[in-house]
């Protein structure tokens, strides 16, 4: 069967691709792809589940952006779709005095990038917030919110259906193959033709973009697995919204923090581990050949060789509750190891490049016959409708 689009990846960012092109065009003839049975199992049904506010990120980047218009965008679909979501802020906290230059340089970022109402504020200040911290300076950030992501993909998907766009499961995609004027997709069930591929399969989109090149790419998804505790009910009260630790600057994630989820609950995590297979939610998931692409990328090699310290860090929080814990104390005294139950885990799909980069900003790599999203990791999810209509764009260039 012939389609105009083949989009391939049913998470949250091949949805909104696929609703911003059909928004535009309401008459193309589009496909959604997804290897599993429901959308969103994988990245965009395992992250914290925080509408980001586009404080972290460089200045003009795809990232901050993005983020920042996918914000509103989120918002807004919320609004229109009846989708339960909450602006609650959240504190950012130096818990350390070698940590306030950090929060000084976030704080000028958040400026640069827009974000009115910021504001830095005493020890005493963020105890009217969150009243359990502790920390020598902290930064009330307003814009920050929650939403169940799931719930959010579940809503595109019910809307492209009813305006018309084929979404078919099970279809674990094996070959694209381009052609003069239709290329081919070939998944473990069908082959299907189409004018052009949009590439959305996140922890699998670098394999996904070497079936269509002649050369191999420069780029690999390495894999980090996020850990999260859930705080025992009882212990609720120690938490009311959002709280974060100033990140590490010399490692390339945010630090384990608090997160009241829209689902109900709280989140204690996530930390930063490298999953030993692309979809290895627990420790001892493990695919040797995925490991061993892995260990042999030169890229992984370089990135292990500069953050190996970090790492082992990460790696022993993973193994070590009562390390976890006394991570979470840096920024709330009072909990305790006996406060966290095991709760589950995400993996992130995390870009690396040859030289040992791993990539920060969005990457969207392209040719006549497809669109690849290489690099689409947090804050994806919040800028997923921004992410899709930039997408639409390039595509719609071709018709």
């Amino acid at each position: 069967m012939q389609h105009d689009i083949v989009v391939i990846g049913g998470g949250i960012v091949g949805l909104a691709t696929a609703l911003r092109i059909k928004e535009q065009r309401p008459d193309m003839k589009i496909l959604v792809l997804e290897k599993e049975r429901e959308v969103a199992v994988h990245q965009t049904g395992n992250n914290s589940g925080v509408i980001h506010s586009g404080l972290y990120y460089k200045p003009g980047s795809l990232k901050a952006t993005n983020c920042i218009q996918g914000y509103h965008q989120l918002i807004e679909f919320c609004e229109q779709e009846n989708i339960p979501y909450e602006i609650t802020g959240k504190v950012v906290v130096a818990t350390k005095e070698e940590q306030r230059q950090q929060l000084d340089n976030l704080y000028v970022r958040g400026q640069q990038n827009g974000l009115e109402g910021i504001r830095k504020i005493s020890p005493a200040e963020v105890k009217e917030y969150e009243p359990y911290v502790a920390c020598v300076e902290g930064m009330w950030v307003p814009q920050t919110g929650i939403v169940d992501y799931k719930v959010v993909c579940q809503k595109i998907a019910d809307k492209l259906r009813s305006e018309g766009t084929e979404l078919k499961f099970g279809e674990k995609v094996t070959g694209v193959t381009k052609g003069h004027s239709l290329s081919i997709v070939k998944t473990e069930h069908n082959t299907y033709e189409t004018k052009l591929v949009i590439n959305c399969a996140g922890l699998y989109s670098d394999k996904v973009a070497q079936m269509s090149q002649d050369n191999p790419i420069d780029v690999r998804i390495v894999p980090f697995r996020g850990e999260y505790f859930k705080i025992r009910p009882e212990k609720h009260y120690l938490v009311k919204n959002l709280i974060y630790p100033v990140p590490d600057p010399n490692f390339p994630f945010l630090g384990v923090h608090f997160t009241r989820m829209m689902r109900g609950g709280i989140e204690a995590g996530p930390n930063a581990v490298l999953a030993f297979r692309r979809e290895g939610y627990k420790k001892m998931d493990i695919n040797a050949k995925e490991l061993w692409e892995t260990l042999t990328w030169g890229g992984f090699q370089k990135v292990a060789a500069k953050y190996w310290e970090t790492g082992l860090g990460e790696m022993y929080r993973s193994f070590s509750k009562a390390a976890f814990t006394k991570a979470l104390q840096e920024l709330i005294p009072d909990i305790q190891e006996s406060d966290l139950i095991e709760g589950g885990a995400g993996v992130r799909a995390q870009a690396c490049d040859r030289t040992g980069g791993l990539l920060d900003d969005f990457s969207i790599i392209e040719d006549e016959k497809v669109i690849n999203i290489l690099n689409a990791p947090s804050p994806a999810a919040t800028s997923s409708l921004s992410i899709g209509k930039t997408v639409a764009e390039m595509a719609l260039k071709r018709f």
